[in-house]
């Protein structure tokens, strides 16, 4: 209850927040529900929508620390809000395109550009700005819990919508959703408001953008943990990208791929909150390698065997948990090594890298499949990718130097 109270002032913060990630987050993990039957009605490749939704990653990554800085310079409001028109924006250009450029541009350009300022860096660093730092760790992990319960009402709305009225009705579908984002992006706005705690010796306080930058880059715990994350993005865009067609494949009914994603998403809860209470308790750095290991044995097991509704389920239940509690431990890590005051820019690179794997999940699944008829080199890499990165950062965590930034030089 103490916790409550101390929360009480910025709980409308809080709550825009999670609701502005959980629309958005929502609404982007849905976009395989519509893969097959937009590619058979406008006569695109699996690939080719692959690379749309893998070009919408590279420009949510690349704009990511570019959306973090403008955070610094105008505030957090009017960056949430663009983000937000944008994406409401890029989601009709989505729904009346006709060929390969309105999706490019629609579901992959304007989107990214979109999410670069509405996901979790920007969300995760007005939830830090917000709190006080002995309850950070959990504030994040639950602001991520809450943002995954889009996924519960996105996925069956657009299976419902697709289903009954074709593949356009399920993006307009998904377009209604995102409008509930404006107001939450201007409640959360409130943070602009908010004094920034003063930055401890060993992080960056008031210093330029290319300063904080150049921190970031002499820390070796944060190029370890931004290169990990690299893996991470991989494993997760292949399976929301790729899961609904290769459940398709093995003759699964259809409504599957949406029950399945709305698994992910509620089991994405449980590990958000589970994952943000233990980052408060142990290093956070072994936290994240301890996901990719687990993420990998699943991946493997699940499709090592032929699938049925109930292992598809599991499957779904236990990567849900390991989905999203990356991002408290890695946002808690991020304040923690450098402070708050960059937080979303720094964040943002390493969630750059996070995007060019999951360019490299989406994209190369596709063109594996089209050129072998199967995804069992995609998962197979993915998984042996997966348990390299895991080992290597809990071996880092456990035996490396502690995750403190390079004292900047103050400008």
């Amino acid at each position: 209850m103490s916790v409550l109270k101390e929360l009480r002032p910025v709980m409308p913060i809080l709550l825009g927040a999670s609701i502005m990630l959980s629309l958005g987050m929502g609404v982007r993990q849905s976009f395989g529900l519509v893969m097959q039957p937009l590619t058979r009605d406008i006569a695109l490749t699996v690939s080719d929508f692959a690379f749309a939704m893998s070009v919408q990653n590279l420009a949510w990554g690349f704009l990511q620390p570019v959306a973090g800085a403008m955070a610094v310079r105008v505030g957090f409001r009017p960056v949430m809000v663009a983000g937000t028109v944008l994406y409401i924006a890029g989601l009709f250009l989505f729904a009346m395109a006709d060929g390969m450029a309105g999706v490019m541009l629609g579901g992959g350009v304007l989107i990214g550009m979109a999410l670069a300022c509405t996901a979790s860096a920007i969300a995760l660093a007005v939830g830090s700005r917000s709190v006080p730092g002995h309850v950070r760790s959990f504030v994040l992990g639950a602001i991520t819990a809450t943002g995954s319960l889009g996924a519960l009402l996105s996925a069956p709305l657009g299976q419902m919508l697709t289903a009954d009225h074709g593949w356009r009705a399920g993006i307009l579908g998904f377009l209604a959703l995102t409008v509930f984002m404006l107001p939450a992006a201007w409640v959360a706005g409130r943070v602009d408001g908010v004094a920034l705690p003063a930055a401890q010796p060993n992080q960056i306080g008031n210093v330029s953008a290319r300063a904080a930058l150049a921190g970031a880059t002499r820390s070796l715990p944060f190029l370890v943990m931004t290169t990990a994350y690299f893996v991470c993005g991989m494993q997760l865009l292949f399976i929301t990208t790729h899961l609904p067609a290769y459940l398709a494949i093995c003759g699964m009914d259809p409504t599957l791929s949406a029950s399945a994603l709305g698994a992910i998403a509620l089991f994405n809860v449980f590990g958000s909150l589970f994952f943000g209470w233990a980052g408060g308790r142990w290093s956070k750095l072994a936290l994240l390698g301890g996901i990719y290991i687990a993420r990998s044995i699943v991946l493997a097991w699940y499709f090592f065997l032929p699938p049925t509704p109930l292992t598809t389920l599991v499957f779904a239940s236990m990567m849900g948990f390991l989905w999203l509690g990356v991002g408290p431990l890695v946002a808690g890590s991020v304040a923690e090594m450098f402070g708050l005051r960059w937080q979303a820019m720094i964040q943002g690179v390493a969630f750059m890298s996070h995007q060019l794997g999951s360019f490299l999940g989406a994209l190369g699944g596709g063109l594996l499949f089209d050129a072998l008829g199967s995804y069992d080199l995609a998962w197979r890499l993915g998984v042996a990718m997966g348990l390299a990165a895991g080992i290597v950062q809990v071996a880092f965590a456990l035996l490396g130097p502690p995750p403190a930034a390079l004292r900047p030089t103050r400008v």
